[in-house]
């Protein structure tokens, strides 16, 4: 009985890695074998030196985080192993005084990166493996590919012994198409695991990897330049700022992951008070961010809008007689809006999220109404300034998803979900956006039948 549990978690494991990680993943491991083929044919080259990268790389890879989005990294790892590859010699005797420097002075092949890289990553991520923290096949993958374009960019034009400025160039240049080979990828892969389209997924790699790409790429440089003047100890000084920017990436983290606990822990009181059902606040959510993607929202768009969807319903701790079953869909207008306005005000109090508190404070308020309002001239039309403000698009999912799980709750009758969409559709012309109630279709839709 346990082999059977056993095989099924495997088989569970397996099928959340998508079409596009899975082709990522063989193809290098592909590369690592037939690296590791060639170093062991020809021998290692400068062993040495490869050891010493070898090691840093280990320890970058021991000290991994997870930035926000569920991003695995390793800037010190990636910064070791970019150096090796753009490595030139090891200390000023290597290098002609004045001369060019040349493939003499560091003969290791892009192969040789590769397997040098691929060791020190298998290496560091034994400690973790052995406490039950598996690395993410996919992200070493991708580390994997941004070192192997910079050595096989970079390693073959040593041999025409160009004058330093030149290289520092060819540098440049190498690192800049690592980062653009591993924000594609990653973007790729997360199109098509979050359903995302490809152009937001892109953009969103970019916001969230650009300022540690940056980093990551100058003290590879550095490191690389370095170590050919002043030879293996200027690893241990040229490594502090990578791990000094990766100490304030993980606090950035830490913080972003401590607003999310906090807003999912006060989005439970309502539930715990008996206001609203069990699980309503994150069933919200879940619809939302997924109704957010669909729309084409950014990341940073979908971290508010998942605050504000956990956060919706805050207000109704302000009522002497909860609503039945905690619809506030079944409330009437203003009542909705009253709860939105005390929600805002709760939210607005921590200081920290007052695009949030807005988002909350417009999610009640009618599509039709708030488009009428948009149009409207307060000169022309003296009623215009009266009328509700135009709800964001952020709003306008949440008042959707709201009234879907109000109405559908945790039932997994598709038929009743079909039903209240059409309801929504109905309603479309005057409380929803049409184009947010067509969204959650497709969302519904894309749920595993039970």
């Amino acid at each position: 009985m346990s082999s059977t549990k056993m095989r099924s978690r495997e088989r569970a494991a397996w099928q959340t890695i998508d079409s596009g990680q899975l082709l990522l993943i063989a193809t290098a491991g592909l590369f690592v074998i037939v690296a590791i083929t060639q170093v062991a044919a020809v021998r290692l080259v400068q062993p040495d030196v490869a050891i010493i990268f070898g090691v840093l790389i280990a320890l970058g890879e021991l000290f991994r985080m997870v930035m926000p989005g569920n991003r695995e990294v390793a800037p010190i790892a990636s910064a070791g192993a970019t150096g090796y590859a753009l490595l030139v010699g090891v200390g000023p005797e290597n290098a002609p005084p004045g001369a060019p420097l040349g493939v003499e002075a560091a003969a290791h092949s892009p192969l040789q990166v590769v397997a040098v890289t691929a060791a020190g990553m298998l290496v560091g991520s034994l400690p973790h493996i052995a406490v039950g923290r598996s690395p993410r096949p996919d992200a070493m993958a991708r580390r994997l590919f941004t070192v192997a374009v910079v050595a096989l960019c970079f390693r073959p034009l040593l041999s025409f012994r160009l004058p330093w400025q030149l290289l520092l160039a060819v540098m440049g240049v190498a690192v800049v198409a690592a980062c653009f080979t591993d924000v594609l990828i990653a973007a790729m892969i997360r199109a098509e695991a979050v359903r995302a389209r490809f152009g937001i997924a892109l953009r969103d790699e970019v916001d969230a990897k650009l300022g540690l790409c940056a980093a990551t790429s100058a003290t590879a440089m550095l490191i690389a330049v370095a170590t050919t003047a002043m030879g293996e100890a200027a690893l241990l000084i040229f490594t502090v700022p990578i791990l000094v920017t990766q100490f304030a990436f993980r606090r950035y983290a830490g913080i972003r992951a401590t607003y999310l606990q906090t807003v999912r822990a006060l989005s439970r009181v309502t539930e715990v008070g008996g206001y609203v059902e069990t699980g309503h606040s994150r069933r919200v959510s879940q619809l939302a961010v997924s109704m957010g993607r669909e729309l084409g929202m950014s990341e940073e768009e979908l971290l508010e809008l998942e605050y504000a969807a956990l956060m919706h319903d805050i207000g109704q701790l302000s009522l002497g007689d909860p609503i039945p079953g905690g619809a506030t869909v079944l409330a009437s207008p203003a009542e909705q809006r009253r709860i939105a306005e005390l929600g805002a005000e709760v939210i607005k109090q921590t200081g920290v999220l007052d695009r949030v508190a807005h988002i909350v404070r417009l999610s009640s308020h009618p599509y039709r109404t708030g488009r009428e309002g948009a149009a409207g001239d307060p000169a022309a039309d003296p009623a215009a300034a009266s009328r509700p403000v135009p709800p964001p698009l952020a709003g306008r999912v949440i008042k959707v998803a709201n009234a879907y799980d109000d109405l559908v709750g945790d039932s997994a009758d598709r038929d009743r979900g079909a039903a209240v969409l059409e309801r929504l559709r109905l309603d479309s012309a005057a409380e929803y956006d049409p184009t947010v109630v067509e969204a959650l279709s497709r969302v519904v839709d894309r749920r595993p039948r039970s």
